[in-house]
């Protein structure tokens, strides 16, 4: 029999047989009777700053039914998890990803385990050829549009934190898990309540998955971008027109998974073009707001600071104002560092990132105002692009160009002062920073809901307004500002055969959710298959 028993409170320093001693005695047996222990979930408990301490869930086997657990609520009967691939039969043409991020991969890799051979097409470069490219534009100031943080073999979070905690409620997010792990990441993502890989490790993690595919038949194809659609006489997809380094080609194709990302502003184009029904959708834009890890360690876990049981703190937090915008931390990032993520010359994109050991001296996040269509200034599908494109050419010019970013400490930001030197904190974008003042190059509107969720914020983390801090702008691609409208099947309500899909399609925001909807969207193309 397996039993799940959950909330067992654990000291810092505990150890395995402390796990096994709880468990069994809220089984009410000897621990030697526990054939095996599984740690499923565990979280810091930092509610009582003068007794921190971990809860944890665990699962253990045992060879014999136990009675009068029922009565536990904190027990129950558990059955492991296994993802099975839904039943296929060979499809007419090989299906085709568009993009490579983890709708794309996850994708992918369940049509390649189940003998769909796919074919993947990525508009940037393979994850090693990215990290380059990368390094060069943040060294050189050199962009490219087609390889950089938002494009790319992984995605936009493989220059993350690699966060892979997610609201989502779904049964799959445990298959990602273990195929991560699989594949070379550390196998804790398995148990902590706030699993991350680091953009250390997650390179390698996505190569070894990428080759996964390979070796099941699969193709992946990169520097190749869809520009278009051929279609049969009722509308649907009968192929495909790719643009890659050898110029243009046509591939049969009559099931197109569309994981773009939420920065191929140009698909977004090309889709209109070609009848796609796309609408405007609610996203949020700010600016990253860096403080002094112990700081955040101090305020977060009091005296127990500097236990290295707990690691470097984090946060995430969340107001409504009277207006009704909310103002919120996302994707913060503890030890970590800002970096330039933009994806078109002349303009500013802010991002943040940590390795696995977030041992750095700053912790960073995103600092972001709710905005809806009603803000874009126009109805078109599209306009949600051109109000973050506003805000980043803006940044570009308040940073001097060469994409320095603009800076400003916390203290200025709330007197409406230009930032002329930096205090206790000193900034980590990677291209350098221009002091500023962010109320010249932001909306005012954007400015004030900062600077009073930033205020209110101190009440619930305090120290979170240090006069110190800093905000470097702009963060404006936290999620896609367009849906591309898909029915139940998860098909293009106006283009049958496109499966629009992922975080740039709209209906994810995160790794972990993203590369759900990639599995989702395969097994509705397998579905297909038995049609």
């Amino acid at each position: 029999m397996r039993y799940r028993i959950t909330s067992l409170s654990l000291p810092l320093s505990y150890r395995q047989e402390d796990l096994f001693k709880l468990a069994a005695r809220s089984l009410q047996i000897p621990p030697k009777e526990i054939r095996h222990l599984e740690l499923t979930k565990k979280s810091v408990d930092a509610r009582h700053k003068d007794q921190i301490h971990f809860i944890c869930t665990v699962e253990v086997e045992v060879d014999h039914k136990i009675h009068g657990v029922s009565r536990n609520s904190k027990i129950t009967e558990a059955v492991p998890y296994r993802y099975v691939l839904p039943e296929s039969k060979r499809l007419a043409a090989r299906p085709v990803i568009a993009g490579f991020g983890p709708a794309g991969l996850f994708a992918a890799l369940i049509l390649a385990k189940s003998g769909q051979c796919p074919i993947v097409l990525e508009r940037g470069a393979s994850v090693e050829e990215r990290q380059r490219s990368v390094q060069d534009f943040w060294k050189t100031g050199i962009l490219n549009p087609e390889s950089n943080v938002q494009f790319g073999e992984g995605g936009a979070g493989t220059f993350s934190d690699g966060k892979l905690n997610t609201g989502t409620k779904d049964i799959r997010i445990r298959y990602v898990l273990e195929q991560f792990v699989s594949a070379g990441a550390p196998e804790s993502i398995l148990w902590e309540a706030k699993p991350h890989i680091g953009t250390d490790l997650l390179p390698k993690t996505i190569g070894t998955l990428r080759n996964q595919i390979l070796s099941l038949g699969g193709e992946v194809h990169f520097h190749s971008r869809v520009d278009g659609f051929l279609r049969n006489s009722d509308g649907s997809l009968k192929g495909i027109r790719v643009h890659s380094l050898d110029g243009f080609s046509e591939i049969p194709c009559e099931q197109l998974i569309l994981a773009v990302g939420h920065s191929a502003r140009d698909t977004f184009s090309m889709l209109l073009k070609e009848g796609a029904l796309l609408e405007p959708k609610p996203f949020a834009v700010g600016a990253r707001i860096e403080h002094l890890q112990q700081k955040i360690n101090e305020s977060q876990y009091g005296a127990f600071s500097e236990e290295p049981a707990l690691g470097a703190a984090d946060y995430r937090m969340a107001v409504h104002l009277e207006n009704g915008r909310g103002v919120f931390t996302f994707c913060m990032c503890p030890g970590g560092t800002v970096v330039a993520a933009a994806s078109e010359e002349g303009r500013v994109v802010t991002n943040g990132m940590s390795a696995f050991a977030r041992d750095g001296k700053n912790a960073n996040s995103a600092l972001l105002v709710g905005i809806t269509p009603q803000d874009f200034g126009s109805d078109h599908p599209l306009s949600g692009i051109e109000f973050q494109r506003e805000l980043e050419k803006a940044a570009f010019l308040a940073g001097g160009g060469a994409y320095l970013a603009p800076c400003q400490r916390v203290g200025d930001f709330l007197n409406d002062k230009k930032t002329s030197s930096f205090g206790t904190v000193q900034p980590t974008y990677p291209r350098g920073v221009q002091p500023a003042n962010l109320q010249e190059c932001l909306p005012k509107f954007l400015c004030e809901a900062m600077g009073q969720g930033i205020l209110r914020m101190n009440q619930k983390l305090h120290g979170f307004s240090d006069p110190d801090a800093l905000l470097t702008a702009v963060e404006s691609r936290s999620s896609s500002p367009v849906r591309i409208v898909r029915g139940e099947n998860y098909e293009s309500v106006s283009i049958p055969g496109l499966y629009p899909c992922g975080e740039g399609a709209g209906y994810a925001g995160g790794i972990v959710s993203a590369a759900v909807d990639g599995i989702r969207c395969a097994e509705k193309v397998l579905q297909k298959s038995m049609e």
